[in-house]
């Protein structure tokens, strides 16, 4: 593996390609390739082991039996998912984690993470320490979605959620994420009355979007 680059990782920051290598020994890591639409963890399943995506991205989605799915989340390259679940050991996953792209995934053992006061590993004060910030960081982009879901109006939503993109891009000009159908399912509508809103709010002035590219042109009122 390839510990230069996983110092680049916010996961591994911090730490020496020494520590690197007994970290990765010590968390039976491995890595796997998978194809776009191939499913990495199903939804039901318990697993030991969370992933670093080191190339691509994959997705977090919600899938009921009915055949409705929710984009939970998008995790991109250097980016972590299912810690929680693998720090939790026997909890069954309720989400379902997908390629969102071809993509190369380091998955590592949680259960062989030393946590005690007394450990001899120092580089496990980096990585607990490491792994808690991305956590963090999951947990304020999962409460950003309920923001972005919570508007009652189509136009809310998507102007909630470009709002956030534009504050965390520092610009009016950028690109999103998702696909129309994953935007659509982020949002929790149809793509349809989607498609057919953005191009109101193309009419009115608000924004202009070609694809995944998007303008904010002015502030609107919802």
């Amino acid at each position: 593996m390839d510990t230069q680059q996983l110092q680049k990782t916010t996961l591994f920051q911090g730490m020496t390609e020494a520590e690197i290598t007994e970290a990765l020994h010590v968390l039976e890591a491995h890595e796997k390739r998978y194809e776009k639409g191939e499913i990495l963890l199903t939804a039901g399943s318990v697993t030991e082991r969370m992933g670093l995506v080191l190339e691509g991205s994959v997705t977090i989605e919600s899938n009921d039996i009915w055949g409705n799915r929710t984009i939970i989340s998008h995790v991109a390259r250097g980016q972590v998912f299912a810690e929680t679940y693998a720090l939790l050991g026997n909890e069954p996953m309720l989400v379902d984690v997908t390629a969102n792209e071809d993509c190369l995934v380091l998955f590592l053992g949680a259960g062989g993470m030393p946590m005690r006061a007394d450990t001899p590993r120092p580089w496990a004060w980096k990585y607990v320490t490491n792994l808690l910030f991305l956590s963090a960081h999951k947990n304020r982009l999962l409460s950003g979605r309920s923001f972005h879901t919570a508007p009652k109006t189509i136009r809310g939503r998507v102007m909630a959620y470009l709002n956030s993109v534009s504050l965390q891009q520092r610009s009016h000009e950028f690109d999103i994420l998702f696909d129309r159908q994953q935007l659509a399912d982020y949002l929790n509508l149809e793509r349809s009355a989607l498609s057919k809103e953005l191009g109101r709010m193309q009419r009115d002035g608000l924004i202009a979007c070609r694809k995944n590219h998007f303008t904010v042109c002015q502030a609107g009122s919802l």
